[in-house]
This record gives C-alpha cells, structure tokens and sequence, in this order.
C-alpha cells in the first residue's frame, strides 16, 4: 500500500464525519456534489498539511510527499 493511499485512510474518518451533515439534510451520503468535492479536498489537504512528523512517519511519508499533495489545488483529484 503507498502512502497516499494510507493518507487517504487516515483521514476518512474526517470525511465521514462531514458527510453526516449531508444526510441529514436529506442528500444522499454516496453522491456528493461537485462544491462538496471540492471542500472536502480543500479540508483534507489541510489537515494533511497539520499533521506532525511523527503522525506523518505513522501513516508512512515523508514531509516531501505531504507537503506536494497539501499543496495541490482543490480541483485536482
């Protein structure tokens, strides 16, 4: 498993949480919105860019690699 891949599960649980606030406004859990998309990609590379080098050995990248995927625009996947 790379460690972006292990990013990504790192913060999932960030993202589930804010995806409890689209159910209930009645908005299926599954299908967000392009606007959603783009914050939840906004807020999760933030919150990549926060983590501590020790939290970033954790997960199994370096600064390098959390800083280049941080760094990128919202509307890049």
């Amino acid at each position: 498993m790379s460690g972006l891949s292990d990013v990504r599960l790192a913060l999932h649980s960030q993202e589930l949480e804010a995806g409890q606030g689209r159910e209930m406004a009645g908005l299926a859990p599954g299908n967000p919105g392009r606007w959603e998309l783009f914050w939840r990609r906004c807020h999760t590379r933030q919150a990549l860019l926060d983590l501590t080098p020790e939290q970033l050995r954790d997960i199994g990248l370096s600064a390098e690699q959390a800083r280049r995927e941080g760094l990128k625009p919202f509307w890049r996947g």
